[in-house]
């Protein structure tokens, strides 16, 4: 058991859509990011994801949500955070730069379904 300052984590790296593992529990792994710019459309079968925003704000676009157009954007500020349900086609947009903690089951793959050049299938532990 030791203390872990998010702070401090997020100051180690400095790469965009590249999530760093600090935590583990439960067979979840709390990851940091740090996001810029549009993601891949995606969604995750099997896995509901938590995004809880740490430092600016970032926009979560949903696509074909039954609800219509006003919920298809999120806006989301620090201190916000929102859980994906599995199944759900997302994509985060960040505008500027924002760091993000996730919280998913281990081995969750950041592109999901959609798999591509952003896609971190081992990623590393900070």
């Amino acid at each position: 058991m030791h203390r872990i300052n998010l702070v401090e984590k997020l100051a180690l790296f400095s790469t965009h859509w590249d999530p760093k593992i600090v935590a583990e529990l439960n067979g979840q792994h709390v990851k940091l990011a740090k996001i810029l710019g549009e993601f891949v459309w995606h969604h995750h079968a099997h896995e509901d994801e938590l995004f809880l925003v740490l430092r600016g704000g970032f926009r979560m676009e949903f696509r074909d949500r039954p609800e219509g157009p006003a919920s298809r954007i999120v806006e989301l500020r620090e201190g916000d955070m929102l859980v994906v349900p599995r199944g759900v086609e997302h994509r985060p947009v960040a505008e500027r730069e924002c760091s993000i903690l996730l919280f998913e089951p281990a081995g969750t793959l950041n592109t999901g379904n959609a798999g591509g050049d952003l896609t971190k299938t081992r990623p590393g532990w900070i």
